[in-house]
C-alpha cells in the first residue's frame, strides 16, 4: 500500500545549512579513511599481487568520474539524498528510487560491517556487544545535530591520518623495491577485482553530496569539496599500499587479515602494531559516523516522496536533523549487528555502491549544457567502468546483489500498481 501523502501545511520543514568547505571534506575524508585503508589491501593484494597498484588507479579513475558526475549534480540538486534525488529528477521515478534503494540496504550492511570491525579491534572477546554500543553513541551524538558530528569526525580523521603516516614511516624501514615487480601472478580479471574492491574504499565522497540539503552555498561547496577529499584519500591510499608492498611484498599482504597490522611486525618496532590497531578503530567509528549520516538522510529524502514511512520524514526543530530516521537506521544496524553475519556483506555493498554511481553518471548525462555539465567523456567512462566492476566482484556478491535490487525493483512496480504516488505532494 502506498504510505498516506501528508497535508499540504504539513511539508517536511527544510534541514539547516551550517556546513562549509572544510566541515564537507572532513565529512567525506571520515568515510573514505576508514576502516577501508586498514583492511581493503589484503583482499586487493590476493585478486591482484602487486598488480593492485594498477587497480588502485582505476578504481580512482571511476571515482574521478563519479565524484565530477555527484559534484555537479549536487550543485544542481542540493537536497538530501544524493543519487536518489539525482536519479528521481533527471532519469526518472523508478532510477531514483533504485539508487536509493541500494544505498540504504547496502549501506545499512556497511554500517554494520564497521561497527563489527570497531569491536573487534576495541574489545574482541565482545565484537558485537561493543559494535551496538558504538551504534548507540553515535546515533545519540547524529541526533544532537550533524554540527557535532562533524567536529568529531575532524578528530577521527586527524588520528587515523596520524596513525597512517606512522605506518607508512615504519614501512619504508624494511622496504625492498623488488617487492614492487608489476603483475607478477595477477591477470586482468584479478586487476579488475581488486579495483572494485577498493572503489568501496573510495566512495565516502557519496556523503558529501547526500548531506546537500545541510551545506553552505552548494553550488560551489560541494564542486570543490568532493575533488579534494579523494585526491587527498588517494595520496593516503597510495601511501600506504606503497610502503605495505615494499616491507613485506603481496603475497604475505594477501594472506594477512590484518594487512597493515603484517607489514608493521615485519618492522620490528615496539609499539607498532598497538598503534595500528587503536588507528583501526578510530578509523572505524570514523567509517561508522560518516555512513549513520548519510543512510539517515537518504532515507529522509526517500520518506518525502512516499518511499519509505512518511514519519522518517520528520525534522527535528531544535537540533534541524530527522530524529526519525536517524533512530530507524540505527536502530536496523543495532538488529544487523547482533543477528547477522556480514562476512560477506562488504561484497554485496560494493556492488550497491557502483550500482549507484552507475546511476549517478547516467543522470549527469541528463544535465543540459546551461548546468555546467562535465566533459561528456567522464559520466560515460563512469558508467562503464562502474558496470566493469561491478561484474568482476566475486560472483556471491554479484548474485546477491543483483536479487537484492530486484527485490527493490518487484516493490516499485507492486506499490505503483496500486496507485502509489511517485513523489510527495506539494
Amino acid at each position: 500500500m502506498p504510505f498516506p501523502a501528508p497535508a499540504p501545511s504539513a511539508r517536511p520543514a527544510a534541514l539547516a545549512r551550517r556546513l562549509g568547505t572544510g566541515d564537507a571534506v572532513m565529512v567525506g575524508l571520515g568515510s573514505m579513511i576508514g576502516a577501508g585503508v586498514f583492511a581493503a589491501v589484503g583482499p586487493a593484494a590476493r585478486a591482484a599481487g602487486s598488480g593492485l597498484l594498477v587497480g588502485l588507479g582505476i578504481a580512482a579513475a571511476v571515482a574521478y568520474c563519479n565524484a565530477t558526475s555527484s559534484a555537479r549534480l549536487a550543485a544542481r540538486h542540493p537536497e538530501s539524498g544524493g543519487t536518489y534525488v539525482y536519479g528521481r529528477e533527471r532519469l526518472g521515478p523508478f532510477w531514483g528510487y533504485l539508487a536509493g534503494w541500494a544505498f540504504v540496504v547496502g549501506k545499512t550492511a556497511s554500517c554494520a560491517a564497521m561497527a563489527m570491525t570497531a569491536g573487534a579491534y576495541i574489545w574482541p572477546e565482545y565484537t558485537r556487544a561493543t559494535g551496538v554500543g558504538a551504534v548507540a553513541l553515535l546515533t545519540l551524538l547524529n541526533l544532537h545535530g550533524v554540527q557535532k558530528a562533524v567536529w568529531l569526525t575532524r578528530a577521527i580523521v586527524a588520528i587515523t591520518l596520524t596513525v597512517l603516516a606512522f605506518v607508512v614511516a615504519a614501512c619504508l624501514t624494511s622496504a625492498d623495491a623488488a617487492r614492487l615487480e608489476p603483475f607478477p601472478d595477477a591477470s586482468l580479471y584479478g586487476v579488475l577485482q581488486s579495483a572494485g574492491l577498493l572503489f568501496f574504499a573510495f566512495a565516502g565522497y557519496a556523503r558529501i553530496a547526500t548531506l546537500g540539503e545541510e551545506v553552505r552555498d552548494p553550488a560551489r561547496t560541494i564542486p570543490r569539496a568532493i575533488p579534494i577529499a579523494l585526491g587527498i584519500a588517494l595520496v593516503v591510499y597510495v601511501a600506504v599500499a606503497v610502503a605495505a608492498l615494499l616491507a613485506v611484498g603481496a603475497d604475505q599482504l594477501g594472506s594477512a587479515t590484518a594487512p597493515l597490522d603484517t607489514a608493521v611486525a615485519a618492522t620490528d618496532l615496539d609499539g607498532g602494531t598497538t598503534a595500528v590497531r587503536v588507528g583501526a578503530a578510530v578509523a572505524a567509528l570514523g567509517a561508522l559516523l560518516g555512513l549513520l549520516l548519510g543512510v539517515s538522510r537518504t532515507a529522509l529524502a526517500m520518506a518525502r516522496d512516499g518511499h519509505m514511512p512518511r514519519v522518517l520524514a520528520a525534522v527535528d526543530t531544535t537540533h534541524q536533523v530527522p530524529r526519525h530516521a536517524v533512530i530507524a537506521v540505527g536502530a536496523a544496524v543495532v538488529l544487523l549487528v547482533g543477528l547477522v553475519d556480514l562476512r560477506g556483506a562488504i561484497g554485496f555493498s560494493s556492488f550497491g555502491v557502483l550500482a549507484y554511481y552507475a546511476v549517478a553518471n547516467a543522470s549527469a548525462l541528463k544535465l543540459r549544457s546551461d548546468e555546467n555539465p562535465p566533459p561528456r567523456a567522464l559520466p560515460v567512462l563512469g558508467l562503464l567502468g562502474c558496470v566493469v566492476l561491478a561484474a568482476t566482484l566475486p560472483w556471491r556478491s554479484v548474485a546477491w546483489g543483483a536479487a537484492v535490487l530486484a527485490t527493490g525493483a518487484v516493490i516499485w512496480f507492486v506499490r505503483t500498481s496500486r496507485g502509489a504516488p511517485d513523489r510527495a505532494a506539494p
